[in-house]
């Protein structure tokens, strides 16, 4: 996995994501109004699907053409359309 994507950033990333799930419970726990709860949410909701889609692109850039390299088109085509299909589900 380390060989598909830059595992630090990721982990980064989602650290702050973290963080913000965090400050959403706060903010639902104070009695903040819904209109900036709701708002909390779309931004953690938006940097996970960056997350999401800076780790498809580096299976993208790395899994998979190593897998064509070596031969297993086919398994990889497969594998990537699996892998498509799960992150389009994410809304």
């Amino acid at each position: 996995m380390r060989d598909c994507m830059d595992v630090d950033a990721v982990t980064k990333r989602l650290r702050r994501i973290e963080g913000q799930v965090k400050g959403i419970i706060k903010m639902v726990e104070n009695d903040k109004p819904c209109e900036e709860i709701l708002i909390q949410i779309g931004a953690a909701k938006s940097a996970l699907h960056k997350t999401g889609q800076t780790i498809l692109e580096g299976h993208m850039q790395h899994c998979v053409l190593d897998g064509i390299r070596e031969g297993n088109e086919e398994d990889v085509l497969k594998k990537l359309v699996a892998a498509i299909e799960q992150f389009s589900r994410i809304v």
